[in-house]
């Protein structure tokens, strides 16, 4: 009985040891996991102030113009062609820019001897022109006799016209005198068609600006007779000149040629009455064409107008930072600005998109 007692008493002082030791390993455990940390509050920033790149609306004239870059040409050129029949070339005698007078030969076909049937033709023609002359001189030929002597020469006559008509074809003469502004590129033995332009020629003192527009050029209201203003530098002088309208797309003439149809549609062409001395075929000038203004109206650029959902509105700025939105009535636009006719007033602060 007293064995098992201390039995006891040692399984009993076993377990609560172990029990102690669990405790102490549990308790151990907890202070070995790390501590949260707090969590820190957000630093407090103060929001940027948004900014705007305005405009303030300011009173003032607007204009539609028309700009560009004009070329000067001949209002007179002569197109050099042969219409008689084709050929092959024997010389081109003339290159662009040389200058020429009415009746120089410009280009040449080869002749096929036929250069030398016209001298030949030429002394048979002088022949019977001697002959018909001795023989009217002489009081005893017979009428018969001078009769024949007269058709005679008029059959050589005859002749030698068929064959200058023919050697004529065969060569190309200036109709005016003038600069030459094109030459086709073609050498000795080259075939040409009849009817192929070969040389112009053109009339250097009869001159006239010619303005290729572009789509985007609006058109409406121009018409013949509308002023306009022409900067060109000649010969190191730049010259303001006044010129005016003398042909636009509606009022070109109507032609069949297809390449000179297309240019008409897009192209005006301006005179100047006074052109400074030095002013030649191929120069460049400076136009500007206004063909609508207003004078002391409310504008704004045109980055400030905005649209949206059928509206026309711009964003204004209030008391320096408020943003509000205002809807417009839009005027005369140009390239840069536009008219405000209702909505805005003078002074008043844009936003500019």
């Amino acid at each position: 009985m007293d064995e098992l007692s201390l039995r006891d008493r040692r399984e009993l002082r076993i377990a609560l040891t172990a029990i102690t030791l669990a405790l102490a390993l549990a308790l151990s455990g907890c202070s070995l996991l790390p501590k949260e940390e707090e969590a820190l509050a957000p630093p407090l920033v103060k929001p940027a102030k948004e900014s705007y790149q305005t405009v303030n609306a300011e009173k003032g004239d607007i204009a539609v113009t028309i700009n560009g870059t004009a070329y000067f040409e001949s209002v007179h050129t002569e197109v050099a062609q042969f219409t008689g029949t084709g050929g092959r070339i024997k010389d081109i005698l003339v290159s662009s820019g040389d200058e020429v007078k009415k009746g120089d030969v410009l280009v040449q076909l080869v002749m096929d001897d036929l250069d030398l049937q016209m001298k030949e033709q030429e002394l048979a023609l002088e022949k019977a022109k001697y002959n018909l002359k001795q023989t009217r001189a002489n009081q005893d030929s017979e009428p018969e006799v001078v009769r024949m002597a007269a058709l005679q020469t008029q059959i050589e006559q005859l002749k030698y016209d068929r064959l200058k008509e023919k050697y004529d074809n065969k060569q190309l003469v200036s109709a005016i005198d003038g600069v030459v502004t094109f030459v086709e590129d073609l050498k000795p033995g080259d075939y040409v068609d009849t009817y192929q332009t070969l040389v112009i020629v053109a009339d250097p003192t009869k001159l006239r600006l010619t303005l290729g527009l572009d789509s985007s050029d609006n058109l409406n209201g121009v018409s013949v007779g509308f002023p306009a203003e022409v900067n060109v530098n000649s010969d190191g002088q730049k010259a303001k000149l006044a010129g005016k309208v003398v042909q636009t797309p509606e009022s070109a003439p109507q032609t069949l040629n297809k390449d000179l149809a297309e240019k008409y549609a897009r192209t005006l062409y301006i005179g100047v009455d006074k052109l400074p001395a030095g002013v030649r075929i191929g120069m460049m000038a400076n136009v500007t064409i206004t063909t609508k203004k207003k004078e002391g109206i409310v504008k704004i650029p045109r980055s400030g107008l905005r649209n949206s959902l059928g509206r026309t509105f711009v964003r204004t700025l209030v008391d320096g930072s408020k943003l509000r939105e205002v809807d417009v009535e839009a005027g005369l636009s140009s390239a840069t600005e536009v008219e405000i006719v209702n909505g805005l007033k003078e002074g008043d602060v844009v936003v500019l998109q």
